[in-house]
């Protein structure tokens, strides 16, 4: 993937290891990615990420009979929990997000726990791209999080075909895409289908008119504009 234009890879070590394993991380931590590292919030998963140190952490929720994630976690019910995680992986050096729902409830109690950042779940969006109700949600969420000091990224069933509301929002500084476009690559390339979702995430995010826009640039090169593409 960064080979191919990506900014950085986002993989998912789940408790059951169906996705990939312990060995499969550590290869890309020796390559020399900028390293994702989604995880359930468990002992077992922080002691992974203390020991391994990549760049960022995404606790996600987990269920064993999901096919992937399928929605954010219940920061508000299990905040003192998470807060003991968070500390520990921010000790380890890892910047720390919380992949939650657009709810400002949630977001909220993610800046509570330490989090330097959430992840929107942009699941219902993908599901409903044409309901201007969806693309709003994620835009208030996304503000909530910026008033709360908290950076914003999102990701979740995105596509050439719906990324661009998504980018076009100010305040998310980060995509993470990967499904569609391991899925793209059967059809075309993965360089090419690379380079296509970051053109069209720079095309959204620098088209006129878009009353969201204001004050973009401040951040450090803007993340390249929602960050480019982590897979």
């Amino acid at each position: 993937m960064c080979a191919h234009g990506a900014d950085g890879i986002t993989v998912h070590l789940r408790e059951d290891r169906r996705h990939i394993r312990d060995d499969d991380v550590e290869a890309l931590l020796a390559a020399g990615v900028r390293l994702n590292l989604e995880m359930a919030a468990c002992e077992e998963m922080v002691l992974i990420a203390e020991r391994l140190r990549p760049a960022a952490v995404c606790f996600v929720p987990e269920r064993r009979e999901e096919q992937t994630t399928e929605g954010g976690l219940d920061v508000t019910g299990s905040g003192e929990l998470l807060r003991s995680f968070v500390g520990r992986v921010r000790a380890a050096g890892c910047e720390v997000s919380l992949f939650v729902e657009p709810d400002e409830d949630q977001i909220l109690a993610a800046g509570e726990t330490g989090a330097q950042a959430v992840e929107l779940h942009t699941g219902s969006y993908a599901l409903h791209p044409c309901d201007g109700v969806q693309v709003a949600r994620l835009g208030e969420a996304a503000r909530v999080a910026e008033r709360a000091g908290l950076a914003c990224h999102a990701g979740h069933g995105l596509t050439f075909d719906n990324v661009a509301a998504v980018a076009r929002i100010r305040q998310i500084e980060e995509l993470n895409i990967g499904y569609f476009l391991v899925c793209q690559a059967l059809f075309d390339s993965l360089g090419r289908g690379v380079a296509k979702m970051k053109r069209l995430m720079h095309e959204a995010r620098n088209r006129d008119g878009d009353g969201d826009r204001e004050g973009e640039g401040d951040r450090e090169g803007d993340r390249e504009g929602a960050a480019g593409v982590r897979s």
